[in-house]
């Protein structure tokens, strides 16, 4: 046999056998989250519960291989370009709208599934909520839609308060929605807000400590990943200013934050859990609607209210779904 034959031959088989082990290699699911993997346990664990509903369990039949990218939105198309190279089968964006546009931007063909809290089309993620229409479907939270509502549950908890904050983040793509749902909010009780901006741990500290000069009386914290990588230093420095505060999820308020409003997140990252697996399974995004929470949980901490000196009224403690003593 020539030797050109031989090495012709090699390569053939080489081919055949590099196709037998794809095809018996288990699917992989690129998770690519803004935060941090310690700021969300409660979410993966329930991410799981969603891929085991459709048969699919890590380690075993399916690979998960997480990016995370600790409020540093810059590093997310990097992580996502980096994904979609590894040819994920499916392309799990989670942690807001930066993660899900990183994601959007750097493939157009592998199924994405989303977790963000404001409107998908609005930023160009999907074409309808119940027929998405490209490569990416998944769940609106939201949490950026909700700011609004906040206010007013703060303007209830303390309605003599006449100096009131709100901190937001500059950096994240709802920004200007937040912004003016909370104006209009503000201006249908007839309340004046005091608007702080914050996008680095430095830019946190100096809105307390602005806070604090101006004798702000509460402030609401608006929904931005950043932040949630940074719950227990603002839940901290609420504290130590002695200032009341509502926040957009459960956590802040079981970390000691005084009040949360907004919707239960394992919830949603269980849902999915369970689009991915449907995808895996063969169902196309592109027909899967955007899922959309119906209810809403408010989690008040006595302990801290106690500590902060403020009062719940009664009506606000009855509609409470859940109280920290």
């Amino acid at each position: 046999m020539k030797r050109r034959e031989f090495i012709g031959l090699l390569g053939g088989a080489a081919t055949v056998w590099s196709l037998a082990a794809s095809a018996q290699e288990k699917p992989v699911i690129g998770f690519l989250n803004s935060g941090s993997a310690d700021a969300y346990p409660d979410r993966i664990t329930a991410f799981h519960q969603g891929l085991r509903q459709l048969g699919y369990i890590s380690g075993e039949n399916v690979v998960v291989v997480y990016r995370w990218a600790f409020g540093q939105y810059d590093r997310l198309p990097a992580f996502a370009a980096e994904l979609v190279e590894r040819r994920v089968s499916v392309l799990v964006a989670t942690g807001g709208e930066p993660a899900a546009l990183a994601a959007k931007s750097a493939t157009s063909t592998i199924p994405i599934v989303f977790a963000i809290g404001g409107d998908p089309t609005k930023l160009g993620l999907v074409a309808s909520y119940n027929r998405p229409g490209g490569n990416a479907t998944g769940a609106n939270i939201l949490a950026a839609e909700m700011d609004g509502k906040r206010l007013g549950l703060l303007h209830e908890l303390m309605p003599n308060a006449t100096r009131v904050g709100v901190l937001l983040n500059p950096n994240f793509p709802a920004y200007t929605d937040q912004l003016n749902d909370l104006q209009h909010a503000a201006r249908i009780i007839n309340l004046e807000v005091e608007i702080l901006r914050a996008n680095t741990d430095g830019e946190i500290e100096a809105a307390f400590e602005f806070s604090s000069q101006k004798r702000l009386e509460a402030l609401v914290l608006t929904a931005s990943p950043f932040f949630d990588t940074r719950r227990d230093k603002l839940v901290a420095l609420a504290a130590g200013h002695a200032l009341p505060t509502i926040y957009h999820f459960r956590e802040f308020a079981v970390a000691g934050g005084l009040m949360s409003y907004g919707v239960s997140i394992p919830h949603i990252y269980r849902q999915i859990g369970v689009y991915a697996g449907r995808i895996l399974n063969g169902d196309n995004p592109a027909n899967l609607p955007v899922q959309q929470p119906t209810s809403f949980e408010m989690v008040v901490n006595l302990k801290t209210a106690k500590a902060l000196g403020v009062t719940i009224p009664p009506t606000l403690l009855a509609r409470a779904d859940e109280v920290i003593e």
